[in-house]
Order: structure tokens, then C-alpha cells, then sequence
């Protein structure tokens, strides 16, 4: 009706360097100027890189930490409107975009403040169409989200607030969301979640969960919120148990605490309750064992290899041992 023309392009699947790098060229052709990303996670970070290359020039890999050239992004991306249509990554709100190198078998971050969309656009209800496999999914990386950043070493006031707000509603709704989609304060209450999900990790970054769904999520073909859900309570675990044999004193482990007495409900409950809620939601959610899809023993050293290197891995409370990361696979299996 405001005589704006529109190109569309689809974005079927995580998106890979070959993904935006078609994206950037088909808008150019068509001498686009703005970018409406509308969908879940993966279109909204395809959105941002195909924004950032459309004034930066060049190609994803000029610019990718770890596998490219880590050139710095310098001009503010071309306008873009970000639309989620699934409660999960937060992506909207964030400055990275996560791609798939099909040649390296991994996922790395396009990352620059200049690249956070500029317009954010959370309406709940365009997710009430997701199927429950998807809400499952999605909103196990919403949990994660908001759960990893509380324990991390960067975290703050600003994101301990939209953290503790994010797993109460979290973990009231997401069972519910699954069972009955068409409830609308469940609904509500996950687009939220996802949303402060996306400040938190933008603010405190995520942690061990994240550094190995990273690498998974670029070895095989699974949905990153399955591979966030079932790395989670292992992760956790192993985690506490890391700092109670070496740093006692660090304060994640009181937050550990804290964050059982908000998912369970209980004031009485200690870490420990935590970990076998989130079990129990990872079960009642059908979560399956990573096994299903293709992760054996054989991959470990590789995976536990780039998974040290992951940024996310900063964000964990504690520096995990090659023994421990190990713990954690075997357990996600």
C-alpha cells in the first residue's frame, strides 16, 4: 500500500555462509535497501548478515570469528525489521548471527554491535501456529538462555532482572505451551522468555550448553533447542560439581540454588531439585538422546576440541577439564 517493492527470499534451514552470501547478492540485484526478517532464529540472523553485507561488501567469511578472516564489521547494516515467529533464539535482539560452514562442519558468529536489528517487532501471537515439536525445541533454548547468563561470570543487575523474570515464566509456561497451544498466557509468557533470553545472552554471554550446541549443531542435523535441552541438565551437573571440588566460593553456586526454588516453586529447593526438573521437562518435552542423531564416542575429541575454543565457553562459571566435558557428552548420548 506504500508502494515499497519486496523480493522475497526463503530461508528453509539454520543458515549457511552459501545462504546469506545468495541473499546479499539477490538483494543487490534488486537494489534492495531494507531487510525484513520475518520467522524464527534462522531467518532473523540470516536477515542480519544479508543487512550487514549489503553495506559492508566482501562475503561472510571476511568477517566470521574462528574459521574467517575476523575482519571488523565498519558501517551500520542496511535497515532491518526483525518479526520472530518462534519463542526461542531471541535473536531479535541480538548483535551476532550464527551461520553453519558446511566446509568447516561448524557454527560461528558474525558478530558487531553495528548488526543488531533496528526495529524489533515480538508479537506472541505469531508463534500460536508452531507445532509442538518446534515450541519444545524453541523454547528449551529460550530456557537455556535465560539460565545460562545467570550463572556467568558477566552477569549483572540488568540481566540477573530479565533472567529471574524469564525462567518464572519459562518454567510455568513451557510445559503448558506444549501440551495446549492455543494458550494465549502461555504463549505470552515464552515470547518473553525468548526476548529477555536474547538481552540476557547479548549482556552476560551463555556457557557451557551453547559452547558445545555451537559445534553439535554444525556436525549434525539436529534443532538446536533439542541439542540445548538435552545438554542442559548434564551441563549443569557437571558444572556445580566443577565448582564445588575447585571454587567454592564462587557465587554461581548460591544462583544454582536459586534457580531450583524458581523453576520448582519451592523455596526449600536446592540445586540438586533443579537438575531433576529440568530432567523431567526434558522428558515430558521427548527430548531424545543425542545418539539419534549421530553423535558417538569417536566424535568427542573433535568435539570437545572446538568446543573449548567456542566464545560461549567464557561465559561458563568455570573452566571445565577435558574429563568433564567427556561426562557431559556421555551422559547427553
Amino acid at each position: 500500500a506504500a508502494g515499497i517493492g519486496t523480493v522475497p527470499f526463503e530461508v528453509s534451514h539454520e543458515p549457511t555462509t552459501h545462504t546469506v552470501q545468495a541473499g546479499a547478492e539477490r538483494a543487490r540485484e534488486a537494489g534492495c535497501d531494507l531487510v525484513v526478517g520475518c520467522g524464527g532464529g534462522s531467518v532473523i540472523d540470516a536477515g542480519k548478515a544479508i543487512a550487514a553485507l549489503l553495506t559492508n561488501g566482501g562475503e561472510p567469511l571476511d568477517y566470521l570469528e574462528v574459521i574467517g578472516r575476523g575482519e571488523p564489521i565498519t558501517k551500520r547494516s542496511a535497515p532491518h525489521i526483525a518479526v520472530p515467529t518462534t519463542a526461542g533464539t531471541g535473536a531479535e535482539v541480538t548483535r551476532n548471527a550464527v551461520l553453519v560452514s558446511p566446509e568447516h562442519r561448524v557454527k560461528v558468529s558474525l558478530r558487531s554491535p553495528l548488526i543488531l536489528p533496528h526495529v524489533a517487532v515480538v508479537d506472541p501471537l505469531l508463534t500460536h501456529s508452531m507445532p509442538p515439536a518446534v515450541t519444545a525445541s524453541t523454547g528449551l533454548d529460550a530456557l537455556t538462555q535465560v539460565l545460562e547468563p545467570y550463572v556467568s561470570g558477566l552477569a549483572n543487575p540488568l540481566t540477573d532482572t530479565v533472567c529471574r523474570e524469564g525462567l518464572t515464566r519459562a518454567s510455568r509456561s513451557l510445559r503448558r505451551v506444549f501440551e495446549e497451544g492455543a494458550d494465549a498466557g502461555a504463549r505470552l509468557d515464552m515470547a518473553l522468555a525468548s526476548l529477555f533470553g536474547g538481552l540476557a545472552l547479548a549482556n552476560a554471554k551463555l556457557g557451557a550448553v551453547h559452547g558445545f550446541a555451537g559445534v553439535l549443531g554444525g556436525m549434525y542435523e539436529a534443532p538446536h533447542g533439542v541439542i540445548c535441552g538435552r545438554l542442559l541438565p548434564f551441563a549443569t551437573e557437571v558444572n556445580i560439581h566443577a565448582l564445588q571440588a575447585r571454587d567454592r566460593d564462587n557465587p554461581a553456586l548460591t544462583r544454582y540454588n536459586e534457580i531450583a526454588k524458581i523453576v520448582t516453586g519451592n523455596a526449600s529447593a536446592t540445586a540438586g531439585d533443579g537438575i531433576a526438573w529440568i530432567q523431567s521437562l526434558g522428558d515430558a518435552l521427548h527430548v531424545p538422546g543425542l545418539a539419534a542423531y549421530g553423535l558417538a564416542p569417536a566424535d568427542f575429541p573433535v568435539i570437545i576440541d572446538k568446543t573449548s575454543r567456542s566464545s560461549s565457553m567464557r561465559g561458563n562459571p568455570i573452566k571445565l577439564t577435558h574429563e568433564e566435558m567427556t561426562e557431559i557428552l556421555e551422559q547427553a548420548l
